[in-house]
């Protein structure tokens, strides 16, 4: 990426001490999303960095890997599949539980009918800090028999090694802190 389109990407990423608790540096993404040219830069990048790649679904973690992981699957064509905090969902679903670096166990979940065996999914967030999130998302997805397209994210915070949690998955980035 040129290196002032960088600078202009993190120009945009609003850094919020002590949320969502005390010793937490959250990296806020929405500015950058209300920037209708950056946010479409974003999504073009991303794409190109998905060149080649056969993908049947996206899969976008919540809440802002919706927002993301939809742009994508609409510029790419492909179903969007959403993976929600527990209680979220309507019909029969499949869950994982982890741990998060600033809470003690969370729970995500899918419809238990979102992909047939096999598809091949690329699973979209918005910051990949400890890898706990995008864990468990491969986790669920494998245990529908789905098959991990690729991961990708707008920011890897590097220093917190999720990418560890990652290792055998082709895995994509805009930004590294």
């Amino acid at each position: 990426m040129n290196e002032n389109i960088e600078k202009v990407l993190r120009s945009k990423i609003r850094d919020i001490q002590d949320y969502p608790k005390k010793g937490v540096l959250f990296r806020d993404i929405t500015p950058l999303l209300k920037d209708r040219d950056l946010f479409a830069l974003c999504i073009d990048y991303i794409n190109v960095s998905l060149y080649g790649k056969d993908i049947d679904y996206i899969a976008g973690i919540d809440a802002r890997g919706f927002i993301i992981g939809s742009a994508l699957a609409y510029k790419l064509k492909k179903g969007f599949i959403p993976i929600r905090k527990k209680g979220k969902l309507p019909y029969k679903t499949v869950e994982v539980s982890y741990s998060l670096e600033y809470a003690e166990k969370q729970t995500i979940e899918m419809h238990s009918d979102a992909v047939e065996k096999g598809s091949r999914v690329l699973i979209i967030d918005d910051v990949l800090a400890t890898g706990g999130t995008l864990a468990a998302s491969i986790e669920l997805l494998e245990k529908l028999d789905a098959k991990i397209a690729g991961i990708c994210t707008l920011i890897e915070l590097s220093t917190l090694n999720g990418r560890e949690k990652l290792k055998g998955y082709d895995f994509f980035t805009l930004l590294k802190y």
